[in-house]
């Protein structure tokens, strides 16, 4: 059977969107991005939209279903979510195509296989409509994304702490964020137990709950004002290393970049 494969088409405040799947067909994961740029990156790979089984998608903020309206109702990708989701996805200002034969459900802690991947979904805390994260299960690999959270629920534990990959943000340096130009009520948000992680919060999180069989970490949704990859990179590397988990030869460390894609990564 072929291998497990991955590529990031953007990750940030402007844009989400994963692809994740084997040499012929796979999923997304969100399309915060415009439709032509997804095409664009799937021709990249030898693939197109029908090949293309669906977009599971985490919450409905606009940076992560810019582009699921088109997808589902256009070019006929099922649209996968909660049904809370599904609705303000539909209430959305960012959505012109409104989903509606396109919409397929999944629930909370419910698994879906297609075609030899099974993938589930589980509740994250960000404040969104509803939001959960996704473990897709292939050849016995699990990769799970947790793109936006305030902290780590137990339920987004589990399934990250069983990971041989995951996609789990790393949006602010603190103190960048502190000093920078967003209002107070934001900085709050951001802070909060439905905002989104730190880069301390995540090095901290990888280092008390990391396992052997984790091979690769990717950052994802680093803020544009608020953080910088080498900062990032730099202070979950150090959270590590104090627990004598090695970067590059215990796991990789890789960060997402905001606009373009990463290269493909095809797991053994």
């Amino acid at each position: 059977m072929d291998r497990l494969r991955f590529q990031s088409f953007a990750s940030g405040s402007s844009g989400n969107c994963y692809y994740i799947g084997n040499a012929s067909c796979g999923i997304l994961i969100d399309a915060g991005i415009g439709v032509r740029t997804i095409r664009r990156n799937l021709r990249a790979l030898g693939l197109d939209f029908q090949h293309i089984w669906g977009v599971f998608v985490t919450h409905d903020h606009a940076d992560h279903i810019r582009a699921v309206g088109s997808l589902g109702e256009i070019h006929h990708v099922p649209v996968y979510t909660t049904r809370k989701i599904h609705e303000g996805i539909n209430n959305s200002y960012c959505v012109t195509e409104k989903l509606n034969g396109s919409r397929r459900f999944i629930e909370k802690n419910e698994t879906i296989e297609i075609a030899g991947f099974n993938i589930t979904a589980f509740q994250v805390s960000h404040d969104a409509t509803d939001s959960v994260g996704y473990t897709v299960e292939y050849q016995g690999k699990r990769f799970t994304f947790a793109t936006d959270q305030g902290y780590v629920c137990e339920e987004a534990s589990q399934h990250l702490r069983s990971a041989h990959y995951m996609v789990f943000e790393a949006n602010y340096d603190e103190s960048m964020l502190s000093t920078g130009p967003y209002p107070a009520d934001l900085k709050r948000r951001i802070r909060s137990n439905t905002g989104h992680l730190s880069n301390n919060q995540t090095g901290e999180f990888l280092a008390e709950n990391y396992q052997d069989h984790l091979e690769a970490v990717f950052l994802c949704h680093l803020s544009k004002e608020n953080n910088h990859p080498d900062v990032a990179f730099t202070t979950v590397k150090s959270y590590l290393e104090k627990k004598n988990i090695r970067v590059g030869k215990d796991l990789k460390l890789i960060i997402l970049e905001r606009f373009a894609p990463t290269e493909l990564y095809v797991f053994e």
